[in-house]
Order: structure tokens, then C-alpha cells, then sequence
């Protein structure tokens, strides 16, 4: 699968041990940024992940920032993005079984490298139940 990640500077470090780990599960992974450590803005890296969720060039994504929000609140902005803050492996079950979730947000400040792997893990390894889910899920877009 072909598959976008961002972050902003507090995501980079947890960015490059999932961007090896997706890669090592065998999806193709577009890197939108941001290539250090150095003080950015996450608007940039979340519009150009979402931006390809919207169009369909990548099914499912991933974004980092430090607690998740600003990128998320972002991301969310785009026509047909589902981004969901999860900071175990319970809510990414859930955000991608109950709500269709294509873009899994990481709160790197909270949560511990081997947690963001096993949470990425859960996120692509589950998928969308449908059923009285699919109502629900169709009424989100403005």
C-alpha cells in the first residue's frame, strides 16, 4: 500500500523509526516532511498528507506532531480525512474499526517509540467493520 507520513520538528525522531517500520511491512512510504529536528510549522506537513489522503493517492497516512492536535485539527480540515489522535492501541483498534479512520495522528511527547510501533501496527492491521458504523462515519463530511 502506498502510504504518506508527516511530522512536524517535536514528531521527526518517532517519524523516522515509523517511516523504517512501515517500509519493513512492505508499503511504499511517501515522506511529506519535516526532514530535522529544527522548529517548523505542522500546518505544512499535515496539508500535504492530507491533501494526498483527499485525492486518493494514499489510502491510509500518519502524522506526528508533539501532542497530536494541531496536526490532527488540521488534517481534518480536507474532504474525506478521517485523522484520529491515538495514543494506544485500544483507540487505534477502535478509530479504524468504528471510524474509518485514514489517518492515524501520534502524540510524540506522550507516548514511547515501542508504543508509536505497536500503535501503527494496530492502525494497519485493522479494518473498518462497516454495518451500522457506515452510517455514522457517512454523516461526517460538511
Amino acid at each position: 500500500m502506498k502510504v504518506a507520513i508527516g511530522c512536524d520538528h517535536a514528531g521527526f525522531e518517532l517519524k523516522e523509526v515509523l517511516k523504517k517500520k512501515l517500509t519493513d511491512m512492505g508499503h511504499s512510504v511517501e515522506d511529506c516532511g519535516t526532514n530535522s529536528a529544527e522548529s517548523t510549522d505542522y500546518p505544512d506537513y499535515a496539508h500535504a498528507v492530507a491533501s494526498g489522503v483527499e485525492n486518493g493517492t494514499f489510502e491510509l497516512a500518519v502524522l506526528i506532531c508533539g501532542s497530536g492536535n494541531g496536526i490532527s485539527m488540521t488534517a481534518n480540515k480536507h474532504q474525506n480525512v478521517r485523522s484520529a489522535i491515538c495514543w494506544t492501541k485500544e483507540i487505534a483498534e477502535l478509530a479504524r474499526l468504528h471510524n474509518n479512520a485514514n489517518i492515524l495522528t501520534l502524540p510524540a511527547r506522550y507516548i514511547a517509540k515501542e508504543q508509536g510501533m505497536e500503535i501503527l501496527d494496530t492502525f494497519f492491521g485493522t479494518d473498518f467493520e462497516g454495518g451500522r458504523h457506515e452510517r455514522r462515519v457517512n454523516k461526517i463530511n460538511c
